[in-house]
């Protein structure tokens, strides 16, 4: 990655991990809880939510986290229904948001592709596009506490929930490990696992605004 990209990219991370964060703290402050907003987390100012080793894994690496935003479920009506729903808003902030992006990098090569000559805006727009599609897809793996266990407890019968907590308890320490090993390592053990799924669902969102798989 050369310098221009580097430096591109730090705004673009603090986009998506911000409205990220923001998204949880809003939905649940909808539903009743207030603990986001009495903590300060209620708010689009990054230096909030960033989590350091998270944004650096972001700056270097193909995913990273900010700092979870704390939710009290106590405080909710339907915890299981509004947990679920708190946890899902992150993601989907991050997929409206690459939709976003996304179709300006359409609408502006269609309509003033004069401004798509100006490289750091065209790699700035895409950065975003690409960021913000490679954060949802990342918290939408279901291993604690990444938001995808939260949502997949959301769907699963009751009957079913402690069975799923008791046997995911060791993949927050796995999934680290593979991450460490990829990041650090070079072994790739945690691509070749996540490759296979992340692909399509980033052609999905490619064929939904470009029209093909770029």
């Amino acid at each position: 990655m050369n310098l221009e990209m580097f430096i591109l990219r730090i705004p673009a991370i603090l986009i998506a991990l911000t409205i990220h964060e923001f998204a949880h703290g809003w939905m649940a402050f909808r539903l009743g809880d207030t603990t986001a907003r009495d903590a300060g987390r209620l708010t689009l100012n990054p230096a909030a939510h960033l989590d350091l080793f998270g944004t650096v894994m972001l700056l270097f690496g193909p995913f990273g986290w900010a700092k979870p935003v704390p939710v009290n479920g106590y405080n909710f009506e339907k915890p299981k229904r509004d947990i679920f729903l708190v946890s899902l808003a992150g993601p989907l902030s991050n997929v409206i948001v690459a939709l976003i992006f996304g179709f300006s990098i359409r609408i502006l090569g269609n309509y003033l592709p004069s401004l798509m000559l100006n490289t750091h805006m065209r790699d700035f727009l895409y950065l975003c596009f690409y960021l913000n599609i490679g954060i949802s897809f990342f918290n939408l793996i279901p291993v604690p506490p990444l938001d995808g266990s939260k949502i997949l407890i959301g769907l699963l019968p009751d009957s079913w929930i402690p069975g799923y907590i008791r046997k995911s308890r060791y993949l927050p320490t796995v999934f680290m490990v593979l991450l460490l090993a990829e990041w650090g390592l070079k072994i790739p053990i945690f691509s070749s696992i996540i490759n296979p799924i992340f692909t399509p669902y980033l052609n999905f969102f490619q064929f939904i605004i470009f029209g093909k798989v770029l």
